[in-house]
């Protein structure tokens, strides 16, 4: 491990881990910290990992970060949008989104602030969260932890949480939250479904998080979460995020 790594650095390791068991599966990364954990465990520790450009093409070396395929990188096949739908509904697909909002059971809005007859913010809609979280392994990226994300109860549900797909049986027998990775900790779920801290960032303290978080939020076996190590920092410092493009998302 190294004592060096900044925070947005452990965030772009713990997003790698993410993908850690993935094998060979379409990564849909949203957010330039997962993004990077992405390539990270592409070069790593998941060679199997399937990128893209972010629009039609799959890269065996990836464009610049921020970039399409016209900027670089190696293409080495094409998907047209109308396939993504069936890698999606085939479960070889793995996402990590965003979140407005998320509750104690990793259900997310990303559609409205507000009550959803007259919202006071719309947001991007519902996009493609219903379908990613009935179909295949989705984990979410925030990269501020704050009352205002973690609620006890969305306004919208776009991705659907443990309880809402516990209750629909087995239409959604392929439901499967992962984790929920923040600028403070690296949280999963316990047996009945409710969020738990798995991790906490170096120096962030069980306070500062429950703090931030609009719900109880068990932390009693909360871990440190893991430093990138020699190999991970230099990819990340030097192959990947060179500009430090990291630092918009996290700072510390």
């Amino acid at each position: 491990m190294t004592d060096d790594a900044t925070r947005a650095e452990i965030c772009v390791t713990a997003c790698s881990d993410a993908w850690r068991d993935s094998g060979e599966v379409l990564a849909h990364a949203v957010g330039l910290v997962p993004n990077i954990g992405a390539r990270l465990a592409r070069l790593t520790h998941n060679p199997d990992l399937v990128l893209t450009d972010g629009t039609c093409f799959l890269m065996a070396e990836p464009a610049p970060l921020g970039h399409g395929a016209d900027a670089g990188g190696l293409i080495e096949g094409w998907i047209p949008f109308r396939d993504i739908f069936t890698v999606l509904a085939g479960g070889r697909r793995h996402s990590m989104m965003g979140a407005s909002q998320i509750d104690r059971y990793g259900n997310q809005n990303i559609s409205a602030i507000g009550d959803w007859r007259k919202p006071y913010r719309q947001l991007i809609g519902v996009r493609g969260a219903p379908g990613n979280t009935a179909n295949h392994r989705t984990d979410y990226w925030v990269p501020r932890h704050s009352t205002r994300v973690f609620v006890e109860k969305v306004d919208v549900v776009s991705g659907v949480g443990n309880d809402r797909a516990t209750a629909a049986g087995a239409p959604l027998r392929f439901h499967d939250l992962g984790v929920v990775v923040t600028d403070l900790a690296v949280l999963d779920y316990d047996d009945e479904g409710g969020l738990k801290v798995r991790s906490l960032h170096p120096g962030v303290t069980v306070e500062q998080l429950q703090a931030a978080t609009g719900f109880d939020i068990d932390a009693s076996s909360a871990g440190t979460t893991r430093a990138p190590d020699a190999e991970e920092l230099g990819l990340i410092r030097t192959a990947i995020d060179p500009g430090s493009l990291r630092d918009r998302e996290v700072r510390t």
